[in-house]
């Protein structure tokens, strides 16, 4: 596993239990949410180094996405 695999899959970690704290969804929801949404495309962008920032700041993104249906 590369460096950049580690930081991608340490960040979807840390979006699903944001998910699940935040927005008090079971596991397998907030996988499926996060997983099937754009931000997550763009996490695994490696072009848009989005997986260089902080979970907080990627969960606004995530936030966003899912009251608009807009990643932003």
């Amino acid at each position: 596993m590369t460096g950049t695999e580690y930081m991608k899959e340490c960040l979807t970690k840390d979006l699903v239990l944001l998910l699940m704290e935040r927005r008090h969804m079971d596991m397998e929801t907030a996988l499926d949410t996060l997983y099937t949404s754009d931000t997550f495309a763009k996490l695994n962008d490696s072009r848009t180094g989005l997986y260089f920032q902080s979970p907080l700041y990627v969960y606004d993104f995530l936030e966003h996405e899912i009251e608009t249906g807009i990643f932003s």
